[in-house]
């Protein structure tokens, strides 16, 4: 078993002396082992800190890798260690949100009717504020980019009810993409082990919270350029048969 002082492990783990320190001060890294006034780490450790660099890259906090590390000797499922908890339940999506008055939501769709409000929210893009007392009601617009995207439309003459029943359409059609993908990555992991395998090592631990991560990343991006380009081939296609039939009318 190989033996190193503090400055060679952190060279050997691609970090500094100082961050090995607070990474035993905070819990995650043991103890070493004291030879007089030298302290001696093992291949241990240098694993230990190999996995708290990949979390870290991961965007994991020191906060929730201490909980993994601490679930893991536990014995918790890991779906219940906060570390991986966090990253599988926290929402994929990171709209930017913004808040505004009844007033405001209507320069911006051009309506109030009560109708397309229950629709807005259903499709989670407002949520209406408590409004205290008898004050004016306000919003919460949850996906201020598609609003935004949205009331454009709007002012070029295209109705909301159409936009909306487009926007209903494309939310289910992507609701069966992403079981597609999350069901993949599901079978991936039940292919090379079971369901209800949880990781016992380190390594596998550090291997699980990748693969989440590398999923939503692959996924995202397959999507967006998938989707990119069939909007070309599409636009395309019906470009040419609207033209088409246009020189038919002539």
């Amino acid at each position: 078993m190989t033996e190193y002082r503090i400055d060679d492990l952190a060279r050997e783990a691609g970090t500094t002396t100082r961050n090995v320190r607070g990474y035993q001060d905070r819990g995650l890294l043991p103890r070493p082992i004291r030879r007089g006034r030298i302290a001696i780490y093992s291949d241990a450790h240098l694993e230990r800190l190999r996995v708290i660099n990949n979390l870290l890259r991961r965007g994991f906090t020191t906060r929730h890798i201490a909980d993994f590390f601490s679930g893991m000797q536990r014995g918790d499922d890991l779906a219940g260690v906060l570390g991986l908890e966090d990253i599988v339940n926290a929402p994929w999506s990171s709209t930017k949100t913004s808040t505004a008055t009844a007033a405001e939501l209507k320069e911006l769709l051009n309506t109030n009717n009560p109708r397309h409000l229950a629709r807005l929210t259903e499709y989670g893009l407002i949520a209406q504020n408590e409004s205290p007392g008898r004050g004016p009601r306000s919003y919460r617009i949850l996906d201020t980019a598609t609003v935004e995207a949205y009331s454009r439309l709007v002012k070029l003459g295209v109705p909301l009810d159409a936009i909306l029943d487009v926007h209903g359409k494309v939310t289910e059609r992507l609701s069966g993409v992403a079981e597609t993908l999350i069901s993949s990555g599901r079978h991936f992991i039940t292919d090379q082990h079971h369901d209800g395998w949880v990781p016992h090592t380190d390594e596998e631990s550090a291997w699980a919270a990748e693969m989440v991560a590398e999923l939503r990343s692959a996924g995202m991006v397959s999507v967006h350029n998938i989707l990119n380009r069939e909007l070309d081939r599409t636009t395309s296609e019906q470009l040419a048969e609207y033209l088409g039939d246009r020189k038919k009318g002539a």
